[in-house]
């Protein structure tokens, strides 16, 4: 190729390529086309459609605020005889509406904050009876064993809907005095002169999608709190403010994470297993692809369900794998295909997955506040359990709040 025609070339795909960039941000009539959020394009306070709008908050006071769960405090607050007043906020229209997936549970956890669930008709229903692992080709499956103390081992535990043990656990929370706020997100994280951390702002309400308020504006509550806890999940908006400002991530190493991509599936009752649960490696991803399967077989209200995810690690090298695609074709090995044919998917949904392990766990607790569960990267990566170390980290920073609480007021410091 001739120098002359190679630039003649360029000159073109640029040309071009400014021509579709142009055409990509105007309207039919040649207008600047205008991408507008609820706060990025119009700034409230230059924006002449809020002008009249009140702007005040309504502040409430806590002891405690909760991003995400909460039963402990209120269980110590009874038994000690000492009013601690609690609430949680919680971003879901319901309590545990947005949690999806099927887990495999280790009930420690659990034992020790309700002795009684079973008395108390926790929903789990479903205990293992039959581990396997697999290693997969694109043809085969390749059985590996799980001795009896490896973390994957997983006799005595068992397969739960994660969603509806939330509601249960919140059905608990509210019975013993915990102050529930569904359908109501953390927007913002509020501080004191000092830094230290003072509560949370909940969402506004009723914004058109120009950015505009609409007749049914509300504005969020302030809610103050002599102590915040951040339970809001991996990654979360929250969390990710607190790390920089705090700087808690200076002693740990980067966290690494995933994506869990998962699907729930009624199956023909001839090819369901209650109690089994698969994990596999391999086929469909490479060998230097980080990733896995699960499946678990449950039986709720007598309807024969299949929860099936998969996992990839997002340090994935090739840049036109697909998570969603490699799913998909993960369901159509030999071993695989057959347990979903005349099935039907009735729900489906993904999300972020801490990896990093425990050298990645950050500093845990700061001033006004603390981090738990997978705000902090607490999912065992090696048992592919989370729920129980969330539970138990959750009882842990009760217990020392707890008794900071039950100092006099003047001792009350915030560390």
């Amino acid at each position: 190729m001739s120098s002359t025609f190679r630039l003649c070339l360029q000159s073109f795909v640029i040309k071009r390529i400014s021509i579709t960039r142009r055409n990509s941000t105007t309207t039919s009539a040649g207008s600047p086309r205008r991408l507008t959020t609820h706060y990025t394009i119009h700034p409230r306070d230059k924006d002449e459609r809020w002008k009249d709008i009140n702007m005040e908050r309504y502040a409430e006071e806590y002891d405690v605020a909760i991003v995400g769960a909460a039963i402990r405090l209120k269980q110590l607050s009874k038994s000690k005889k000492r009013e601690v007043r609690v609430c949680v906020i919680e971003k879901a229209s319901t309590i545990g509406a947005h949690i999806l997936s099927g887990a495999c549970i280790e009930t420690r956890a659990l034992d020790e904050l309700i002795h009684d669930w079973k008395m108390k008709g926790a929903p789990l229903n479903n205990p293992i009876v039959k581990d396997q692992f697999y290693f997969l080709t694109e043809n085969s499956a390749i059985s590996i064993p799980i001795p009896k103390g490896l973390p994957m081992y997983n006799h005595g535990n068992h397969i739960v809907s994660l969603g509806k043990l939330v509601t249960w656990l919140g059905q608990q929370a509210e019975s013993i005095g915990v102050e529930l706020y569904p359908a109501t997100a953390a927007s913002e994280i509020l501080f004191h002169d000092d830094g230290s951390i003072k509560g949370l702002g909940t969402n506004d309400v009723g914004i058109a999608k120009d950015g505009s308020p609409k007749s049914s504006f509300a504005r969020g509550m302030e809610l103050h709190a002599k102590c915040t806890i951040f339970a809001e999940g991996c990654h979360g908006h929250l969390a990710k403010q607190l790390y920089k400002r705090f700087n808690l991530r200076k002693d740990s190493t980067p966290q690494t994470y995933g994506i869990g991509l998962k699907e729930i599936w009624e199956v023909d009752k001839r090819k369901h297993q209650p109690g089994l649960i698969v994990h596999t490696a391999g086929w469909p991803l490479d060998m230097n692809t980080y990733g896995g399967s699960f499946m678990y077989h449950v039986l709720d209200n007598d309807q024969p369900l299949v929860h099936v995810g998969y996992v990839i690690g997002l340090n994935y090298e090739n840049p036109y794998l697909n998570p969603y695609q490699e799913f998909q074709r993960f369901k159509t090995h030999p071993k695989i295909r057959s347990i979903f044919e005349n099935g039907k998917r009735i729900s489906y949904g993904a999300r972020a997955l801490n990896e990093g392990g425990f050298q990645a766990i950050p500093k845990l607790s700061f001033p006004g506040g603390c981090l738990i569960g997978c705000s902090s990267g607490f999912l065992n990566t090696p048992k592919i359990k989370g729920a129980h170390t969330a539970m138990k980290s959750g009882m842990i920073a009760a217990e020392s709040i707890f008794k900071l609480l039950s100092k006099p007021a003047k001792e009350h410091k915030r560390k």
